[in-house]
């Protein structure tokens, strides 16, 4: 239930005070028998939505929270899905849509709700073709939260060509912000905070061996950086799809507030 719509209901004389003070006392959270409480109220709160990790958790704990977001709002995102769980997913919402990247270990449950689309705009940039795994994860998060995406993918400084060769269609799509997964020596994003004029964030990923492996190097890289960005933790896709959508979800409302402005 959106709060808007409840306040609109009372407005509209459809409906009473204590049916609405019901409804908005409900958003805070929903318990889930004794093993979670689900926010299903964070995204009105903070701007960031409720991501459920399936990491650690039993499957069929999962589900029971997925089918509690699914009724509290419409739809889910479960991130750190591995081929078990997503089967279990697939067993529990047969009559839900269901989209599951393997290559992210992401999925949307939803019951036809659409995402309403903010106008805001990211481009999502991996540098080899192992980052996309994490890269994907951000896209994901950054489309449920309404953002428009454009991944541009394997565009590494090993190869630098490939990503100039990106550089007009970054141009002309105007992005609000950017996320750049990068593993090794995460070099990437420091690169690219060079050349665009869009806020970068930085996502290490734990892709590497040796002196600095597991996405140690990447990470120091990026928080050592010259160029002005901002780095998540290693292999946090939902934390830089997210901070990323509320940036980009920002400058959107303001775009569209002078836009309106000027009518």
């Amino acid at each position: 239930m959106d709060l808007k719509k409840i306040l609109r209901q009372v407005k509209d004389n459809e409906t009473d005070l204590e049916v609405a003070e019901s409804q908005i006392r409900s958003m805070g959270y929903v318990q889930i028998s004794d093993i979670a409480k689900l926010d299903t109220f964070r995204k009105f709160r903070t701007g960031t939505l409720e991501a459920i990790l399936a990491e650690g958790k039993e499957a069929e704990d999962m589900v029971e929270i997925v089918k509690a977001q699914v009724d509290a709002t419409g739809r889910a995102l479960i991130t750190r899905l591995d081929e078990n769980k997503a089967n279990a997913l697939k067993r529990s919402f047969g009559n839900y849509n269901i989209e599951w990247s393997k290559h992210s270990r992401t999925a949307v449950v939803h019951n036809g709700t659409p995402v309403p689309e903010t106008g805001g705009r990211l481009v999502i940039i991996s540098a080899g073709t192992a980052d996309i795994t994490v890269a994907e994860e951000a896209r994901m998060t950054a489309s449920e939260m309404g953002c428009e995406t454009l991944p541009i993918y394997d565009v590494g400084v090993a190869g630098f060509h490939r990503l100039i060769s990106k550089l007009q269609d970054i141009e002309e799509y105007r992005p609000d912000a950017i996320v750049v997964a990068a593993g090794r020596e995460g070099t990437l994003p420091t690169v690219v905070s060079s050349l665009v004029d869009a806020p970068v964030i930085g996502l290490p990923v734990s892709i590497g061996y040796g002196a600095g492996a597991k996405g140690e190097a990447a990470l120091l890289s990026m928080l050592q950086s010259c160029s002005v960005l901002s780095v998540v933790n290693i292999d946090a896709g939902f934390v830089a799809g997210a901070f990323a959508a509320r940036i980009a979800n920002k400058v959107a409302e303001a775009r569209n507030s002078n836009n309106e402005e000027g009518c």
